[in-house]
């Protein structure tokens, strides 16, 4: 009984250690920290696709911080919000600290005397500014090599409302990148990083710029 135990045992460590020096070779690159945090970001994004199905602008009370409306409903801003929050980045608390701390560096469209946590970081045009305030600007180009994913892109749109949305894992056929965003029938993946007006590129994390940080087998 004992030897057959032993052999036992002997046998378990050969395969063990037969496995272990022969796994199948990765063929996955090296992807940095920070390069993953925002490939989670934009992995986050991806994941309201079919979760949020309504563009939903009514106003809200929300609990503070960390509050949010019904996943299934939503803005445009609500996609970068919520992407966000992934990596542990609240924009309502930050949006409203520092709206708090400096109130008239934020665009006046809404006529407000006061910052307001329900509604602030809701608004593309605040996002644009605390984006700014905090370094987070990357230029503007109409290169689509430039934007990465994980990154944020703001526009106006062809009636001048300012939009928002995240940059895909994915690109198309032709190595565009397409873009997480909601703009009236719940989040969506599309291509349509150059169909408007580029006012806005951001990035959360930054990171040595290179060819691409698209995660392995990312493209389609």
């Amino acid at each position: 009984m004992k030897f057959a135990q032993a052999l036992i045992g002997i046998l378990a460590a050969f395969f063990i250690s037969h496995t272990s020096h022969h796994s199948p070779r990765s063929d996955t690159r090296p992807i940095t920290v920070q390069a993953q945090t925002n490939a989670a970001i934009a992995q986050s994004a991806g994941t309201q696709i079919g979760k949020t199905l309504f563009y939903d602008a009514a106003y809200v009370r929300l609990d503070y911080p960390n509050g949010d409306l019904p996943l299934e409903r939503g803005v445009c801003a609500d996609v970068v919000i919520r992407a966000l929050r992934s990596q542990q980045v609240d924009l309502q608390k930050r949006v409203h600290e520092d709206m708090q701390a400096h109130f008239s560096a934020y665009p006046n469209n809404w006529k407000l005397k006061r910052p307001d946590s329900n509604i602030d970081h809701r608004r593309v045009p605040n996002l644009e500014t605390w984006f700014q305030r905090q370094n987070k600007a990357l230029p503007v180009t109409d290169k689509y090599s430039d934007y990465q994913p994980g990154d944020i892109v703001s526009w106006r749109l062809d009636n001048g409302l300012a939009h928002i949305g995240v940059v895909s894992l994915n690109v198309t056929p032709e190595g565009v990148p397409l873009v997480v965003h909601n703009i009236g029938a719940g989040a969506q993946e599309e291509d349509v990083l150059f169909n408007w007006k580029v006012t806005g590129h951001f990035v959360i994390f930054r990171i040595k710029r290179g060819k691409s940080q698209r995660l392995p087998n990312s493209s389609r």
